[in-house]
């Protein structure tokens, strides 16, 4: 998000950032998705990309609204709109983009895993999904707190990162370039790590609609548990590789696609010396 846009400046960068990151990584999300029900793994095309345009609006839009709800946020609570934010305003900025996205994105994550276990074409799950109205938001704390400590990881952690690596070692960290990959590295392990347990219990519930054998959150938890603490785990090792690559792209393209999508905005931004 970037105090030099509009918010549907920024709203349209973070769409087009958030579908070339599905688009590239899907793979890693079904993979990630199937191991935490316990599912078989597939390496056809077919299987790991089923759901990806449910995950392609899902991840476009979301990421549309952290971008405008962030970059609005960050207006209002900058110095002349435009000033650096101090760590803790930049992680709340995040973390608040990501809870609003999640109202969004945890119905289209539902038809997605929805296709993922059934099959089947993005209208055919809707339908299976809305005939038990309660199901629509099905999971949805687990993806609000995912969401608000994902968009933390990486709308937050890689720019507070790399600005304390420039200044502490200039020498070696000279770029914002060199800084991305250990970036992206932190801000994956924080946006993984964290929030794993509850994207293991949103994906349980999501996967199983019927509630046959996961009920709410809380009885899901409990059914998780039964094999440990690490069950809450399960497919981290898939979700961190997504992220670090998804930290990495999404830091660099909003970077790059913004200048590209509206230059007028940042040669203003130079002329004025924000």
């Amino acid at each position: 998000m970037s105090t030099n846009l509009t918010e549907f400046q920024n709203a349209t960068v973070g769409m087009t950032v958030g579908v070339i990151e599905v688009l590239l990584l899907q793979p890693f999300n079904y993979c990630k998705n199937m191991i935490q029900q316990g599912q078989p793994l597939s390496a056809d095309p077919r299987k790991l990309y089923r759901g990806v345009g449910a995950n392609a609006v899902n991840m476009g839009s979301c990421t549309m609204i952290q971008f405008s709800v962030g970059g609005s946020i960050k207006k209002a609570i900058s110095p002349d709109g435009g000033g650096r934010l101090r760590p803790i305003e930049e992680m709340g900025t995040g973390v608040a983009a990501g809870v609003v996205s999640a109202v969004v994105g945890s119905p289209l994550e539902l038809v997605m895993i929805q296709q993922q276990r059934k099959g089947g074409n993005f209208a055919e799950r809707i339908k299976g999904i809305i005939a038990v109205p309660s199901n629509v938001f099905r999971g949805f704390l687990g993806a609000a707190v995912r969401e608000g400590l994902w968009t933390c990881g990486y709308f937050s952690i890689p720019p507070i990162v790399r600005r304390m690596l420039r200044e502490a070692y200039p020498e070696r960290f000279d770029t914002d370039n060199k800084a991305r990959i250990p970036a992206a590295l932190l801000g994956g392990l924080f946006a993984c790590y964290l929030t794993h347990p509850f994207d293991t219990v949103k994906t349980c519930m999501q996967g199983d609609i019927e509630r046959a054998t996961y009920g709410t959150f809380a009885e899901t938890a409990r059914v998780i548990s039964k094999d440990g603490f690490t069950a809450f785990y399960r497919g981290a090792t898939f979700r961190y590789g997504r992220m670090v690559c998804a930290v990495f792209m999404m830091d660099y393209l909003q970077a790059l696609i913004g200048p590209l999508m509206y230059p007028g905005q940042f040669d203003a931004s130079k002329a004025t010396g924000h």
